[in-house]
């Protein structure tokens, strides 16, 4: 499985680092090399980039890189997949979310 793949606040191993030139030597210089532990902490609101916390500090990392990073496990099945979170909110909100709205439109009082 790939870095990219990962479900939020797992914590995995780096297995391999893939990628050619500069790219793979920008990857193993900023800490991601085999054998480190790294857990996903935070993913920015339209997916891309991700931020990742390995060795003690956190890394943000477009998603398009992270694609070049083996991490140990199996694919998560779309069954495992985190959801929003909706207890805090008013219970106008929750019904929006829950017939299909968008967390956007609680924001803009739509």
């Amino acid at each position: 499985m790939t870095l990219d793949k990962l479900p939020l606040g797992i914590t995995t191993t780096i297995l391999a680092v893939n990628g050619q030139g500069a790219l793979r030597r920008h990857l193993l210089d900023m800490g991601l090399t085999p054998h480190t532990k790294v857990m996903i902490r935070k993913v920015a609101p339209m997916g891309d980039p991700i931020e990742l916390h390995l060795r003690g500090y956190e890394l943000t990392l477009r998603l398009e890189d992270a694609k070049n990073i083996v991490v140990e496990g199996e694919e998560p099945s779309p069954a495992d997949a985190p959801h929003i979170q909706i207890s805090g909110l008013r219970q106008k909100n929750r019904r929006r979310l829950r017939k299909g709205g968008n967390h956007r439109d609680l924001r803009f009082g739509r």
